[in-house]
């Protein structure tokens, strides 16, 4: 005889009258660890399990991808800054536009719900820009300097690290405890004043920071908003931009960009079906044994 027969069995002189009952408070006349055949009856598998979408889970990775993309623009941009292909002037010109742009588009799609739950106007916006352009400006110099001690290699090495931290902290939209979009905002200007201070000028220093502010707080925004108000515009502007990343990314490197491209490929469209292959060998088990769980609302004990 098994052991999990002999569970179920009940042994000679045992009161077979007396009915199991899953108790811990009443002197029962069987072994503690016996259970009868009710036990596994009200066994469920899956019972929080998600059925996925392909086309839902390529949607979502959309996210993954902008933020992909923003990471290689920006690396693209300091190449061109760096090598002397791109003034700083055109960078800034271009910036400003894209800013208002982006703005006006933020505004018209949130309706100005945004700006008056905060009781902020316009020219508040304004007059913040401002003083932060005017900060970045007059400290561009010491960014300049800041890093003039440390060797060049080692600045690489923390941008990437940097960078990838970013990545990694990045609020996807997931509610997971390692999701902090106050450290991956830092990590990324982090990462663009060490690029920043390998430029050759103050004025090159300014308009990377300022370059970083844009497509590392200010884009995602907006991206954010599309993606709530109008989705494909939302998918459009994605594929644009990938589409850009990879050509900028292909005038530096033709191997890096096809890896680029293959990683971009392989999270939208691999990464989803694997997902939802894994689905299909989900096995979790519920059952009397999982622990207690209170479902009465306790916040007016709270107040």
């Amino acid at each position: 005889m098994s052991w999990s027969e002999s569970r179920f069995r009940v042994h000679p002189g045992q009161n077979t009258r007396h009915r199991w009952q899953k108790v811990l408070y009443e002197r029962q006349p069987f072994p503690d660890n016996y259970v009868d055949q009710s036990f596994l009856e009200k066994l469920r598998k899956n019972v929080y399990a998600r059925k996925y979408q392909y086309r839902a889970v390529v949607f979502e990775s959309g996210v993954v991808i902008q933020q992909l993309c923003s990471v290689c623009v920006f690396v693209v941009i300091w190449w061109y800054m760096d090598m002397g292909l791109l003034a700083p002037q055109w960078l800034f010109g271009a910036g400003l536009i894209s800013s208002l742009l982006g703005y006006v588009l933020f505004d018209a799609l949130d309706s100005g719900t945004g700006r008056n739950k905060c009781g902020r106007t316009r020219w508040a916006d304004l007059k913040s820009s401002v003083v932060f352009v005017a900060f970045t400006y007059g400290f561009s110099p010491v960014l300049k300097t800041l890093t003039e001690s440390i060797s060049t290699d080692t600045i690489y090495a923390m941008s990437a690290l940097m960078l990838l931290g970013h990545l990694i902290f990045y609020d996807y939209g997931a509610n997971a405890a390692i999701v902090s979009s106050t450290l991956s905002l830092n990590m990324a200007i982090f990462a663009s004043v060490c690029l920043a201070s390998r430029l050759p000028r103050s004025l090159h220093a300014f308009v990377m920071v300022t370059f970083a502010i844009q497509i590392f707080a200010l884009w995602p925004m907006l991206q954010k908003k599309l993606k709530a108000q109008t989705p494909h515009s939302y998918v459009v502007v994605t594929l644009l931009f990938a589409v850009s990343a990879l050509a900028g990314l292909l005038t530096i490197s033709s191997v890096g960009t096809v890896l680029f491209a293959l990683l971009l490929v392989a999270i939208s469209c691999l990464c989803p079906y694997c997902l939802i292959r894994l689905q299909l060998f989900k096995d979790n088990i519920h059952g009397p044994w999982d622990e207690a769980e209170i479902e009465e609302d306790l916040s007016k004990f709270l107040m």
